[in-house]
């Protein structure tokens, strides 16, 4: 495939993807607003999921099979395929599932293609803010089709943070723990509840910092590109390269130090 056929195929891909999460996020927002009748949990007891989590699913699934057949799909709500076409898309039907359920604002459909060099196209549309994040590998970030760019400070003093807090109660006392032996040391800290959305806001200069652990690959398939896009160093809280499971998205110039503010507080 020529370097044009590639970009090409990643513009296609995110026009398909733009045009899903807007349809079906469309649907979930009016679901959501006349009120949702079918509410239950998975992992734990505040690991929330609605009938428009899995509709959301469905509906997506069902698009990329029809327009997509020999692509690979890997769904938070449980959905799979194995294609043979190279690309696999990452589904989160509606990331910030606790916010939509009570009807907070802060809520999107994420959805994410990989090729055999990782993240090829990034998409993570808000119905509630009207909000649409596109990426494309190698041609930038997008919102409501301006460019974005991350913010460009070095003092961790004026540092916004997010994070985020595992559905675990043993994992969030572990992770609230953290917080105050570095809280002094920046500007404030905020929790969102929607990692493609807390990425996203690194990518638009909304945060200057996003980290979060015990997360799975549709929750970040589509941000992370995004906010790489955007200009931001992503990696490990650890370390250890990017992980899912300890996600660290920075303005390049405070990566470093907020690393260490982490494994400082990970030591007392």
């Amino acid at each position: 495939m020529t370097i044009n056929e590639q970009h090409q195929l990643a513009c296609d891909l995110r026009d398909l993807a733009v045009r899903i999460a807007h349809e079906v996020g469309a649907v979930a927002l009016a679901g959501r607003k006349a009120g949702l009748t079918e509410v239950s949990t998975k992992s734990t007891s505040t690991d929330m999921v609605t009938e428009y989590d899995r509709l959301t699913e469905v509906s997506i699934v069902a698009t990329l099979r029809r327009e997509r057949p020999d692509d690979s799909i890997v769904g938070e709500e449980g959905s799979g395929f194995h294609g043979t076409s190279g690309i696999t898309w990452f589904i989160d039907p509606i990331d910030g599932t606790t916010n939509f359920l009570y009807d907070l604002p802060t809520w999107t459909v994420s959805i994410g293609a990989h090729d055999a060099d990782g993240e090829f196209v990034g998409v993570v549309f808000s119905p509630p803010l009207q909000e649409t994040y596109t990426a494309i590998r190698g041609d930038g970030a997008f919102l409501n089709g301006e460019p974005i760019h991350c913010n460009t400070i070095d003092d961790i003093s004026k540092a916004l943070i997010a994070t985020g807090f595992n559905y675990s109660p043993e994992n969030r006392v572990v992770q609230a723990k953290r917080l105050p032996h570095f809280i002094s040391q920046i500007r404030d800290v905020r929790r969102l509840g929607s990692a493609s959305l807390d990425l996203c806001f690194v990518a638009s200069g909304r945060y200057d910092a996003y980290y979060e652990e015990h997360l799975f690959p549709w929750d970040l398939a589509a941000g992370t590109l995004i906010a790489r896009e955007a200009g931001c160093t992503l990696g490990s809280i650890d370390g250890q390269g990017q992980i899912p499971s300890a996600i660290l998205a920075s303005v390049p110039a405070l990566f470093v130090k907020i690393q260490e503010l982490i494994f400082s507080s990970n030591r007392l």
